[in-house]
């Protein structure tokens, strides 16, 4: 089951909503309908879904209509038309009995701002959700001091939010949103009121915890490397309509329309795009069973002069060249005693940015290895096609 689904999801803004509406369905724009009727159009029959555990970014500039489509899922806007379902239920049908419901056990929200209450101290922040659902003061106190370990604070329980850096204080937002352990975190524009440095510092504290927590996160912001580093998928706005959802390297390669490829262009796609992107199959193996004689043939066989070797669970165990391989065969001795150790490995995720310098000073590929297994290997001709035909790909784009 998806854990959100918007279908169709429109807000209108003005005296006639419904007018509005039936303009759109007719075909027409946000423009024309503001110019007829002086009403705006925020949010345009967006559908889009999220599975559980993804971080779904959407992303747009100044009036594109985000922040309109966030609050439009938890109702804090009421919408035109359209459905929002969460766990198979449509929250724009539920009472608001059921609504509050819904957003104190699934619902977490971050905002920019921060809105910390100023006469609180972070620990009573915090425990703030859990207060209102009427949790007991010792078990709410306790939820959110593991809640403040999470997210870097610990030792800060006492401290007034005006004693806090910004970075500080939009932790303490965040710890407030896990503490009531929703499952689904609502996060608008939550570090763009933060300094370059402290924003990238937030951004990789929030990866982390999403590797523990797994929660499912839609992420609003108007920056396209928050966007690329942070989203599993992302959406992308302009004038309330979704006009292109994919992931980055999906984006990046293959933009909808013109409005995209212009956000795209100048992306440094060396940051972007990871080791799984490049990586290759060998085109031979052998096992750390094999003896020399095998690994000769096998090197012999595709014209390698090395071959990598695992065991008969995939698992990586290292290189063997045809020099090793030789003197094995001569002395005797087992290939995983000649097994080079000046081979780098990396996971599938890491970026290209952080390959580039390892792949001009080795002189064996680099092994991808993902628990043990390898899955792939990059050669230092990977990694600059990947990233030069990326740049011929835009250049194209730019004068077709």
């Amino acid at each position: 089951m998806k854990k959100i689904e918007v279908n169709k999801l429109t807000k209108v803004f003005g005296p006639h909503p419904k007018q509005g509406l039936k303009l759109l369905k007719d075909g027409k724009k946000k423009d024309e309908i503001l110019a007829d009727t002086g009403m705006t159009v925020g949010v345009n029959q967006a559908s889009f879904s999220v599975e559980p555990g993804e971080i779904f970014v959407i992303m747009g500039l100044s009036g594109s209509g985000k922040s309109t489509l966030i609050r439009l899922i938890n109702r804090l806007i009421e919408p035109t038309d359209g459905e929002v379902i969460i766990d198979g239920e449509n929250i724009t049908k539920m009472d608001k009995q059921s609504l509050i419901e819904t957003r104190r056990k699934k619902l977490g929200m971050v905002f920019q701002k921060f809105g910390l209450l100023p006469h609180r101290n972070v620990l009573q922040n915090v425990a703030y959700g859990l207060e209102l659902q009427n949790v007991s003061k010792q078990e709410r106190e306790e939820r959110a001091k593991k809640t403040l370990i999470d997210v870097g604070l610990q030792g800060y329980e006492d401290s007034m939010p005006s004693q806090l850096s910004g970075g500080m204080q939009q932790r303490v937002g965040l710890a407030r949103a896990l503490t009531n352990d929703p499952d689904i975190l609502l996060m608008d524009e939550a570090f763009s009121a933060l300094d370059p440095i402290i924003r990238t510092e937030m951004q990789d504290e929030l990866l982390k915890l999403q590797h523990r927590l797994n929660k499912t996160v839609l992420f609003i912001t108007h920056d396209l490397d928050e966007a690329l580093k942070l989203g599993d998928r992302i959406a992308i706005m302009k004038d309330g309509q979704i006009v292109q959802i994919g992931t980055a390297e999906q984006i990046l390669e293959n933009p909808a329309n013109d409005y995209v490829s212009q956000f795209v262009k100048d992306v440094d796609r060396s940051k972007i795009l990871e080791a799984s992107h490049v990586m290759k199959k060998p085109k031979v193996l052998t096992t750390d069973k094999d003896g020399p004689n095998m690994a000769i043939r096998k090197m012999e066989e595709v014209g390698a002069s090395s071959i990598f070797v695992v065991d008969r669970d995939d698992n990586f165990q290292g290189l063997l060249t045809i020099d090793d391989a030789i003197r094995s065969h001569k002395e005797h001795l087992p290939i995983t005693e000649m097994l080079r150790d000046d081979v780098h490995t990396t996971a599938p995720n890491t970026p290209l940015d952080d390959l580039i310098g390892i792949a001009a000073d080795t002189k064996y590929p680099i092994a991808v290895v993902e628990e043990g297994v390898l899955c792939g290997i990059i050669s230092r001709v990977s990694i600059l096609s990947g990233l030069v035909l990326g740049k011929e790909k835009d250049n194209e784009g730019a004068t077709s």
